[in-house]
């Protein structure tokens, strides 16, 4: 698998929803309903790399809210 990744020559856009919860969308193509486009394009492992470092608590947003009251 790791051989096909090396060949994916694609570019991939970062995408979140309202639970702040992150993924890679193909940047060619529409944002899915749901989700929005937080500004950062790149090759996957970019993308990959940048949800690495921003989504550092994977709990939705709506139950991290709940567990602070």
């Amino acid at each position: 698998m790791a051989i096909m990744e090396d060949l994916d020559i694609s570019t991939y856009r970062v995408v979140s929803n309202d639970e702040e919860q992150y993924s890679i969308w193909p940047a060619d193509r529409d944002v899915p309903g749901g989700w929005r486009d937080v500004g950062v394009i790149g090759s996957k492992a970019e993308c990959l790399s940048h949800i690495e470092k921003v989504w550092t608590d994977m709990r939705p947003a709506s139950l991290r809210r709940l567990m602070k009251s």
